[in-house]
C-alpha cells in the first residue's frame, strides 16, 4: 500500500516543467512561508507570549526528535529502493520520519490548540508540504504519516504540560 500511494503522488511529477516547479516550490520553499505566516499570525493574534513559545518549541522539538529517530531507524529514500525513481531535488539523509512532516504537524496542531480556525489552515499547509515531498520522490507516504504522528504527539504532550 505504501508503494501504491507513493506512485500515485509521484506520478504527478515529471509531467510538465511548470508543475514540477510547483511541486518543488511547495516541498522546499513554501515551508519557509508557512513558518513566516505562523510567526506573523502569532505575533499579532496570540493570547500571550507563551503561545508563541509553545508553537515554535513544539515544532522545534518534533524536528529534533525526528532527526534522532532517523539516526536510529535508517530507512532509505525512495530513489535508493525503487530503481525507476528520479527525484525532483536531491536528498541524501534517511527518510523516516519526515522532518518536515514532524515540524509542520507540531506547528499546525499547536496553533490549532490556540485558535481552531487558523489551525485548520496550518494543518492544510502541513498536508500540502507532505504531499509535495512524496510527489517530489524524496519520501514515502509512511514517512509523512510517521512525521505527522510524531508532530501530533509532541504538540499534544507539550499542551498538557
Amino acid at each position: 500500500m505504501n508503494n501504491e500511494l507513493f506512485y500515485f503522488f509521484y506520478n504527478l511529477a515529471h509531467r510538465s516543467a511548470f508543475f514540477d516547479q510547483v511541486i518543488i516550490f511547495t516541498a522546499v520553499y513554501f515551508p519557509f512561508i508557512v513558518m513566516f505566516l505562523a510567526f506573523i499570525y502569532l505575533l499579532f493574534y496570540r493570547k500571550s507570549l507563551r503561545d508563541l513559545i509553545f508553537v515554535f518549541f513544539s515544532a522545534g522539538l518534533a524536528g529534533i526528535i525526528s532527526k534522532l529517530l532517523k539516526i536510529l531507524i535508517h530507512t532509505p529514500r525512495p530513489a535508493l529502493v525503487l530503481p525507476d525513481i528520479q527525484t525532483l531535488f536531491a536528498k541524501i539523509s534517511y527518510t523516516f520520519p519526515s522532518d518536515h512532516a514532524s515540524f509542520f504537524m507540531a506547528l499546525a496542531l499547536s496553533i490549532f490548540f490556540i485558535r481552531k480556525k487558523a489551525g485548520y489552515w496550518f494543518l492544510f499547509f502541513a498536508l500540502l508540504v507532505g504531499i509535495a515531498r512524496v510527489a517530489a520522490g524524496v519520501h514515502f507516504p509512511v514517512d509523512i504519516l510517521g512525521g505527522f504522528a510524531l508532530g501530533a504527539l509532541v504538540a499534544y504532550f507539550l499542551k498538557k504540560v
